[in-house]
């Protein structure tokens, strides 16, 4: 806080778990004139709606990938109308954030949200409403439920997002979702249908008609998580 007293910022990184002070007292104690555009970083999703509720810019989760930073940081520069930031100055930035991540507890509560940015805004969806989600040509595509709209199967609407799979099963229940081979995970609840495919393996019928092809392990995985 006395840093920041004595001198401007454009931008601040805050984790919200501190000792003595969390990230939300902290902005709180900031001159509103003076307050830089913040970004929430930690390895829990629970505190994403205060986060944004308190003008937060972005809310990062642990371990942060790439381009979700580069995403945090674009939309400071739109919003100041400044110029992209070069590559080693996020490389910089990324190693100084891992040096000072917090080290979550080993029974780390899993998502209830999942924050996807979306145009202007940022989207908080339910991890009920994920159907799947897939990773192709390094792109991360999450399928989720969209609005209803009256009778009829449901529709899905996809998201690019900036987290690796890894990252993403890593912060999901394991009792809720399966990685069915190494570019995909399903939510359980989501399956409708088992189709026999070659080599031992399973297509996967999803909620809204999306389908996805499991690995013959993962296959087998299925079978007995689903008493088959």
């Amino acid at each position: 806080l006395a840093a920041l007293d004595r001198q401007a910022v454009d931008l601040l990184f805050l984790d919200i778990q501190m000792p003595e002070m969390d990230g939300f007292a902290v902005l709180e104690r900031l001159d509103p004139a003076r307050r830089p555009h913040v970004v929430f970083t930690t390895a829990y999703d629970q505190y994403a709606l205060r986060a944004f509720e308190a003008n937060a810019v972005d809310y990062l989760l642990k371990p942060i990938a790439r381009e979700r930073l580069e995403e945090a940081v674009g939309r400071v520069e739109r919003r100041q109308g400044a110029p992209g930031v070069r590559d080693e100055r996020i490389d910089r930035l990324l190693a100084w954030l891992d040096t000072r991540a917090e080290t979550p507890p080993a029974a780390e509560a899993p998502l209830r949200q999942l924050s996807i940015p979306y145009r202007d805004r940022i989207l908080l969806v339910p991890v009920e409403d994920i159907v799947a989600i897939e990773i192709h040509e390094g792109i991360t595509r999450v399928y989720v439920l969209d609005e209803p709209s009256g009778a009829g199967r449901p529709r899905l609407r996809q998201h690019v997002v900036g987290y690796t799979l890894d990252q993403l099963e890593a912060h999901l229940h394991p009792d809720a979702f399966i990685r069915v081979h190494r570019s995909a995970i399903v939510q359980y609840s989501h399956i409708r249908e088992l189709i026999p495919w070659f080599s031992g393996r399973y297509k996967l019928l999803l909620t809204g008609g999306h389908e996805v092809i499991a690995s013959r392990e993962r296959s087998r995985a299925l079978k007995e998580r689903l008493m088959l």
